[in-house]
């Protein structure tokens, strides 16, 4: 990358599901790439249980706790171990996330019964605001305004929808109640990705790598990895027509500022 690089955090990843040695070269890479931190989500208990692990270990590690919706719902009883879960150990964790709708398996799967996933998703936002904790949420689509309904219900404004789709009226409601947004490096190529670019406050957006789910164009092929962040920083700067240096200062204070870092 020819251009100088500013700091950057990745506001969404799933460092769980990399390899140790995977882990072990972010980490080292962490100086060259100027990478300050990892937003490292969940997606179940024993994630959340091992994201916990790599956070006391690596401290660019800020764990977030939650349950992935686009997968089956596990026996209650392991519901009730996560909740319980999150109530021990909610000090030590960053954020309630990723949590959501299962908007991907829905499409699959038209007959699955959505309302199970509700309940666990209102109970998921309800400890965001008993133990004041910014959300991260997966919710897209017709699923946004069922997420912005519960997140109003519960006066959770710390929302954070990563890798976002949907309408117009859903994104100005989500302007309106100050939601964040982030961006992945799709935005290099999808154009309904820079088209929310165009429209979002640049003060509410992030970037994040989403990792370690693959991407096109020049990271076709690659471990998803933060340096990937840098391009949609640039591309960002470019599709808002502002400088990147101020591009990549909005964009991690808008980060630290809403996980608290």
């Amino acid at each position: 990358m020819s251009e100088h690089i500013h700091p950057i955090i990745d506001a969404h990843i799933h460092m769980d599901q990399y390899t140790s040695t995977e882990q072990a070269r972010m980490i080292q890479d962490c100086e060259k790439w100027q990478v300050e931190a990892f937003i490292a989500v969940s997606n179940d208990l024993h994630s959340a249980q091992e994201t916990l692990l790599l956070a006391e270990k690596y401290p660019q590690m800020k764990p977030a706790c939650g349950f992935h919706p686009e997968q089956a719902l596990p026996a209650q009883e392991e519901i009730n171990q996560l909740l319980a879960y999150i109530d021990t150990h909610h000090e030590e964790f960053i954020a309630i996330g990723e949590v959501g709708l299962p908007y991907y398996s829905k499409q699959k799967n038209p007959s699955l019964e959505v309302e199970p996933y509700i309940t666990l998703l209102e109970q998921m936002i309800i400890r965001a605001a008993r133990y004041h904790k910014p959300i991260v949420l997966h919710a897209i689509y017709e699923d946004a305004s069922i997420v912005c309904d519960l997140l109003e219900k519960h006066h959770v404004t710390q929302a954070h929808f990563h890798w976002f789709k949907g309408d117009e009226p859903t994104i100005q409601r989500m302007i309106h109640n100050g939601y964040y947004i982030s961006m992945t490096p799709d935005v290099l190529y999808e154009e309904k990705i820079r088209k929310l670019v165009e429209t979002y406050p640049i003060d509410n957006i992030m970037v994040e790598t989403d990792g370690p789910w693959p991407f096109e164009n020049i990271c076709k092929g690659k471990m998803t990895h933060p340096w990937m962040c840098h391009q949609s920083i640039r591309e960002i700067a470019a599709i808002k027509n502002l400088p990147v240096q101020n591009v990549y200062e909005r964009v991690l204070q808008a980060t630290k500022g809403f996980y608290r870092l």
